[in-house]
């Protein structure tokens, strides 16, 4: 049996994500922040629930206690818990601003890998799949012929390209893990107000498919629906 924790799984990609793993097989751990929505999604998909909160370090710790003592390992972490923060001009964004942003899609992804790399280490062929952003790409971002680079914004950009040396530096420091980026895409969720233009569906296509690579899978790559992204 394959285990599987997902954040920020109670709606958009994480739940369909969720949903998805489920179906190959997977005893999925639905990463909550609110215990009622949790537990309905949960029956709902046919999840165990976790109370996670990224930006605690207790919530983090008691969600690592909960699976080491239910199931002993973890096989797949996807690390999706993420906000955008707004977008205001780069000139009005102040720290107290980036902080917010950085507490849950940088150091709430910091916070989880250093309570779950124990059961990581435990796990078969364990693999980690952090929901980064094409906003995290310096290349994209500068591109005039991507969307991506229209959009100007100092938080939720810089958070990701953050999570993106994240995942490289993982990687190298745990060769057995394969630990990878992937870019959803403009996906309709809370995260943008449901402008984006691909469906849940289609955006979780590339989270469930790094999820469930194998031994012989990429690590410390940066991958979209199509291919490698450049960093």
């Amino acid at each position: 049996m394959t285990t599987t924790l997902i954040t920020g799984a109670t709606k958009g990609l994480g739940l369909q994500a969720a949903r998805r793993l489920i179906a190959a097989g997977h005893t999925v751990y639905l990463g909550a922040r609110d215990p009622q929505r949790g537990q309905e999604v949960a029956a709902e998909l046919g999840a165990d629930m976790v109370l996670i909160d990224v930006t605690s370090d207790d919530s983090v710790q008691a969600a690592a206690a909960l699976v080491r003592e239910q199931a002993g390992q973890l096989d797949v972490l996807v690390n999706n818990a993420g906000i955008s923060g707004g977008w205001k001009p780069p000139g009005e964004v102040t720290a107290a601003d980036m902080r917010a942003v950085y507490d849950t899609n940088v150091f709430g992804v910091v916070r989880v890998m250093h309570a779950f790399l124990p059961l990581l280490e435990a796990g078969r062929t364990p693999v980690v799949v952090n929901v980064s952003s094409g906003l995290g790409s310096l290349t994209v971002t500068n591109d005039p012929g991507r969307f991506e680079s229209t959009l100007l914004g100092l938080a939720y950009p810089s958070s990701k390209a953050a999570l993106n040396m994240l995942t490289s530096q993982y990687a190298k420091a745990y060769p057995a893990i394969k630990i990878n980026a992937v870019d959803p895409g403009y996906t309709a969720t809370d995260l943008n107000d449901h402008r984006g233009t691909q469906t849940v569906e289609e955006g979780a296509e590339i989270i469930v498919r790094m999820a469930l690579i194998g031994a012989d899978g990429p690590t410390g790559g940066y991958f979209d629906a199509v291919g490698p992204v450049p960093w």
